[in-house]
């Protein structure tokens, strides 16, 4: 699967449950409606987090990976 281009990139490595959700809103919040944010996170509860941070706001979940400990989420701004 190729990766979907990204408007802006968010590395919340190292980052514990709740900070990535955090980040990610205030960023989100910050970018125009269809932009697309890639967020990096290496928590595992955000995977979790993010889909149901999505399903609740109306931003669309693109894409999420896990590899080796690191989860990516592709994100599109409602």
């Amino acid at each position: 699967m190729t990766e979907p281009n990204a408007d802006g990139t968010l590395d919340c490595s190292g980052l514990n449950c709740p900070i990535p959700i955090l980040r990610t809103k205030r960023t989100m919040d910050e970018m125009a409606s269809g932009q697309v944010l890639k967020m990096i996170s290496t928590d595992s509860g955000s995977c979790n987090d993010v889909a149901a941070w999505s399903r609740r706001t109306g931003n669309e979940l693109l894409s999420s990976t896990s590899n080796g400990g690191e989860h990516v989420f592709y994100l599109r701004k409602k």
